[in-house]
């Protein structure tokens, strides 16, 4: 799912919050899969979560990352995305990026970057973790301003947004832990 959304963004020359943001806003500069530039961004963030959530949750974090890279390479010959609406693009690949997340985070997993610094203020420092990621994806769209157009900025604020709101209206910690 992550790595279909991270297509439609692709393809309409979006970029969106979180490390799947850097991921693309890197892709537009250098000539490699934006699933591997992914997971390479999140290399650092493997040892971190391990740190702060375990090392079961580390292991399947980095699972999922291959699994994105995997996706995401052979998408390019699987599927061509030759034309979609950047609104199209930002709500659906949103979306779509944000159920994947969702689908991660109730099964112990995650796909690493900034997610799991989030999450880790907030256990430690009490920072509330969905400010802190709006935050962090605000730097994320500013710094976007040095590759794309401002029209594709603000299309990627939607995607952004999008992420957010399933997250928001969807995710529920203890949901299926028996609480």
């Amino acid at each position: 799912m992550i790595a279909l959304g991270l297509a439609l963004l692709r393809a309409a020359g979006l970029v969106t919050g979180g490390i799947a943001g850097v991921a693309l806003l890197v892709s537009y500069l250098v000539p490699l899969p934006t699933g591997v530039l992914f997971t390479i961004i999140n290399i650092p963030f493997f040892f971190f979560a391990k740190k702060a959530m375990g090392s079961r949750f580390m292991w399947r974090t980095i699972a999922v990352n291959a699994g994105i890279a995997l996706f995401s390479s052979i998408a390019r010959y699987g599927m061509r995305v030759v034309d979609v609406h950047p609104a199209f693009a930002a709500i659906a690949g949103g979306t779509v990026i944000g159920m994947g997340i969702l689908a991660l985070a109730r099964h112990d997993a995650g796909v690493g970057g900034t997610g799991v610094v989030t999450l880790w203020l907030q256990r430690t420092r009490g920072w509330n973790a969905g400010r802190t990621q709006i935050a962090i994806d605000i730097g994320i769209l500013l710094i976007s301003f040095s590759v794309v157009a401002p029209t594709q900025v603000a299309w990627s604020a939607l995607s952004a947004a999008a992420i957010s709101g399933i997250l928001i209206a969807w995710h529920r910690p203890g949901r299926y832990t028996g609480y």
